[in-house]
């Protein structure tokens, strides 16, 4: 493929109620969307990164900067053999992984639509059905939170996950599993914790969790492993993991054993494959994490989703969940049992309306 054209746009997108972690509140994402046209094809990709530096150092304006100056004019005008091809071109940019994941993604789309196929099949995907979950941020009280699950558990979500920190943590989830005793349950740390919390930790162990994610460092390997032997509570790692290498050294020294694979933290498609394939290797489960993204990035974790190594509820849950109006037709749904149908269709399987992103664009700018 020769990419012809590429369009940078920045959204705002208000959230339907607010988000909070152990890095603080959001109620407006604001989201970069990437549209690359390539042989006459038009495909989409979304930056993932939050509004700021704490989940990882990107932002939107750093993201903007690395496609602007260095990953756009590097492709632009050029003869790509395939949407992975253009990932060793990337690696001289240390990091970044959300920019360049945006941008590659896109390229995915156009070879979807090019070669007639649904993008998960394009690649690698052989589930028709994806399993749900849903993540529940830190809520005003334990009351407000105890309701939400309550809703989601109705609608059929298949495991709850819920943030933590210090003081929102062991009170937390003793009134949760008091409520409901046999509820797949995780807990989501974002490195809030460190080493010297370990017999805190330890307490974790009698909720019967599914696991516990990135309880420490965002760039940790060795005190993870450390903690993964003084607690029975699988530790599944988020943040720490960048790329397959990474997933292989924390499989090897035991790090954890869950890993959360995001397509804007690894880099893209070609990136998550590879880490999927580290650790359907090693017989390690993986499952798609979230990062409230808009619906493009939504339907593009839906086709990661269907990789065969994805055997936990991930975080792709229903647009109405997060947004009044999502951005692309028809909005995400989940199924009564709480999954996704993989879209048979060509290329995402959903049409980003252009008529909604353009209303809700903030800055644009494009590259011929």
């Amino acid at each position: 493929m020769k990419i012809e054209r590429v369009e940078l746009r920045e959204l705002r997108l208000p959230l339907v109620h607010f988000f909070e972690t152990s890095f603080g509140r959001t109620t407006t994402r604001r989201i970069v969307l990437v549209k690359a046209q390539a042989d006459g094809v038009t495909g989409w990709g979304e930056v993932t990164c939050g509004e700021q530096p704490f989940y990882s150092y990107e932002t939107p304006e750093t993201a903007w900067h690395i496609l602007r100056d260095f990953l756009i004019p590097w492709t632009l005008h050029k003869e790509w053999a395939a949407p992975g091809s253009v990932a060793p071109c990337f690696r001289p940019i240390r990091g970044h992984n959300m920019a360049k994941a945006a941008l590659e993604n896109a390229l995915w789309h156009v070879e979807a639509q090019q070669k007639n196929l649904p993008l998960a099949k394009l690649v690698g995907g052989t589930l028709d059905e994806i399993p749900c979950g849903v993540s529940i941020g830190i809520q005003n009280s334990v009351e407000e939170l105890l309701d939400k699950i309550e809703r989601e558990v109705a609608a059929g979500y298949q495991r709850i996950k819920v943030k933590v920190k210090p003081a929102w943590d062991v009170n937390v989830l003793d009134r949760i599993r008091h409520k409901f005793p046999r509820l797949p349950l995780m807990a989501d740390a974002n490195s809030a914790y460190s080493p010297a919390d370990t017999p805190h930790l330890k307490d974790f162990d009698r909720f019967y969790l599914m696991m516990i994610e990135q309880p420490l460092g965002w760039n940790d390997l060795l005190d993870h492993a450390r903690l993964q032997k003084e607690i029975s509570t699988p530790i599944c790692l988020d943040e720490s993991i960048h790329n397959a290498d990474d997933a292989r050294k924390a499989l090897e020294i035991g790090a954890g054993k869950i890993i959360n694979i995001k397509l804007g933290r690894v880099g893209g498609f070609a990136a998550a494959r590879e880490v999927h394939d580290v650790c359907r290797a090693r017989n390690i489960p993986v499952w798609c994490g979230g990062m409230l993204e808009s619906g493009v990035g939504r339907a593009h974790n839906i086709a990661m989703s269907a990789l065969p190594g994805f055997t936990l509820p991930g975080d792709v849950s229903a647009s109405q969940r997060y947004w009044a109006e999502d951005i692309i037709d028809p909005a995400v749904t989940v199924s009564a049992r709480g999954t996704i149908r993989v879209p048979e269709g060509v290329g995402l399987g959903y049409t980003p309306s252009v008529e909604r992103i353009e209303k809700l664009t903030v800055r644009k700018e494009t590259f011929e």
